[in-house]
């Protein structure tokens, strides 16, 4: 079935604040659903989104997350839920059987996929078992097994959206950022081509790669992207998201570091949308219509998934709304 022929929806976007989110909510207004949009911070930009549905949510670390949620899906009825905020997903997986009943779709990966991608140091050690080429990653008490000069990273083990990440260079500066950092992990630099896929694992684990340069990143989002066709570069991606177990939209980064013994190579998943993803549609993948097909287990069609290369989008700051009185 083709996802024009799909009835309108109500779709419960969470996350709305942050770029994924936002711009899935407004994807799916264009294909016709209705979106209830929701985030935990009452000043999040997509709750400002006209003609959603706006809801403050608890976060997903709060004791009142489970039954929130699962209050507000009974007052407003979605017929799924999609999240944008890679913390819910595991409280999400838990609560598929009420969701259920409550006539809420989820499209989720299991439990060990999330764990995968949402802590580095699992997500080292899936990759390392798959033999899929990823920088060295080492925790705070194994930090002299890096080379000084190189270039280091310091960064949360379950963090995103390059919260907490430092640069440096030598052992000695690394030891002392881990102390700022809550659970770090310490990882050599990669020099080289940094990229994003956006992907869609289809239920029986067929795979589409969108694959985009990261020419210009602010604050961990690329807001300038380039599609690019590479095949070694999407026959790794596909090799990371088996590796991981992905299932549904997710997104996946990288570098190409020509030159190198190892020319591609995976620095994180994401299981869920990428901030860029708008970039791949404007290439001419139907990256939200397939995603929303998936979604109510219709057929994935991955041909409509085909994009051009050489497509370049940038992203901007928008005023939504201005508020007050004047003078």
């Amino acid at each position: 079935m083709s996802t024009d022929q799909l009835a309108p929806r109500r779709i419960l976007v969470t996350g709305v604040g942050g770029a994924p989110g936002f711009d899935l909510a407004r994807a799916l207004m264009r294909l016709g659903c209705h979106v209830i949009a929701g985030d935990s911070n009452p000043l999040a930009p997509g709750l400002l989104l006209p003609d959603v549905t706006p809801r403050v949510t608890a976060p997903a670390a709060h004791p009142s997350y489970r039954a929130g949620l699962l209050r507000l899906c009974g007052e407003l009825r979605p017929h799924a839920i999609l999240s944008a905020v890679e913390q819910e997903l595991s409280k999400l997986v838990t609560l598929r059987r009420p969701l259920a009943d409550l006539g809420v779709t989820t499209w989720l990966p299991d439990p060990d996929a999330i764990e995968t991608c949402t802590d580095k140091a699992a997500f080292l050690a899936a990759l390392t078992k798959h033999s899929v080429p990823t920088p060295h990653t080492v925790l705070p008490h194994d930090i002299d097994e890096l080379c000084d000069g190189r270039g280091l990273v310091v960064k949360p083990r379950l963090g995103q959206g390059a919260q907490n990440v430092y640069f440096c260079r030598t052992r000695e500066q690394a030891r002392i950022l881990c102390e700022l950092v809550p659970e770090p992990i310490v990882q050599e630099q990669v020099a080289g081509q940094e990229f994003t896929a956006d992907c869609l694992v289809d239920r029986a684990g067929r795979a589409s790669v969108i694959l985009r340069y990261r020419l210009l990143v602010k604050g961990g989002l690329a807001v300038v992207s380039e599609t690019f066709h590479d095949q070694e570069t999407e026959d790794r991606v596909r090799q990371t998201l088996a590796a991981v177990g992905a299932a549904g939209a997710c997104c996946a980064q990288g570098f190409i570091c020509e030159g190198s013994a190892e020319r591609v190579v995976m620095t994180e998943v994401n299981a869920r949308v990428g901030g860029g993803f708008p970039a791949s549609e404007a290439a001419g993948a139907d990256l939200t219509g397939q995603l929303l097909a998936g979604l109510f287990e219709h057929h994935v069609d991955h041909e409509r998934l085909r994009y051009a290369p050489a497509v370049r989008l940038t992203k901007y700051t928008e005023t939504l709304t201005s508020e007050g009185t004047q003078p």
